[in-house]
């Protein structure tokens, strides 16, 4: 059985996720590693402190990226790619005439076979202009007029 183009995209996507929550883990557990390797006091004394802060900054800005992914992956998982849309609508793969748009998770662009497909949160600017729309209607954003050419 082969998948259809709007499934292989959902797994790009997932991929996309888990790599980056894997690569942030990896990240977070270096730091956490070198701060125990370390000596609990140094003869620096404040120059330590600020340096143990910053460090206890950086790992909770990481941590809150890594459950913001988890998240993203979470409402990623309630997206079915196998259900056909006639709509625009949260996980549509639209084509339109500046490029291929999947509703699902604000992750950006990916890759599939040379081809791009941009990953958007429907709630994103132009994602809003295109939910509910069906082939052949224009959106128009930021000076420029989109066609809905196909929806899977």
């Amino acid at each position: 059985m082969s998948l259809t183009l709007k499934e292989i995209v959902y797994q790009q996507v997932a991929i996309a996720v888990e790599n980056r929550i894997d690569k942030l883990k990896l990240i977070l557990q270096e730091m956490f590693e070198a701060a125990s390797s370390t000596d609990a006091k140094s003869s620096a004394g404040d120059k330590h402190e600020t340096g143990v802060a910053m460090a206890q900054l950086e790992q909770e800005k990481l941590t809150k990226q890594i459950n913001e992914l988890l998240l993203l992956k979470e409402n990623l998982q309630k997206i079915i790619p196998t259900t056909f849309q006639t709509k625009v609508g949260l996980g549509s793969l639209v084509e339109t005439n500046n490029g291929w748009y999947y509703f699902s998770i604000g992750i950006g662009q990916i890759s599939v076979d040379g081809n791009s497909f941009f990953a958007l949160n429907p709630k994103a600017p132009i994602g809003e202009l295109m939910l509910g729309k069906s082939v052949g209607e224009k959106i128009q954003y930021n000076g420029k007029i989109t066609e809905i050419l196909s929806i899977q």
